[in-house]
């Protein structure tokens, strides 16, 4: 039996307003289907590109991981969240920039 999620829509809100209660801020880059659509976090640490995190479904139930980008290449960083867009306009990008990427990181994967 399929694990019940929150509306994409929610949980990119609850996701920015995360961020806002460590200090800092998010942003919507890339808005797509309200209910359905997959999640993408852009973390960055005081204006440094941390990691890229996705919800993950392991046929049970859904999780954060870490998806294989080169951090440190910031264009080809935009590459690869240009290329994820186009190939499904319906996920949601969301850019969180927080005082301690590492303690949001944390944070979000613990929540599944």
């Amino acid at each position: 039996m399929e694990e019940a999620r929150l509306a994409a829509a929610v949980e990119a809100s609850a996701l920015i307003r995360i961020a806002q209660a460590q200090g800092g801020f998010g942003a919507v880059l890339h808005k797509g289907d309200a209910e359905r659509g997959a999640l993408l976090i852009v973390v960055l640490e005081r204006g440094v590109l941390h990691t890229m995190l996705a919800r993950q479904f392991d046929g049970v139930r859904y999780a954060w991981a870490p998806l294989p980008v080169d951090v440190a290449d910031s264009a080809n960083a935009q590459l690869f969240l240009e290329k994820r867009k186009r190939n499904d306009p319906d996920e949601w990008q969301i850019e969180l920039d927080i005082p301690s990427a590492q303690r949001l990181v944390a944070e979000v994967t613990s929540m599944g």
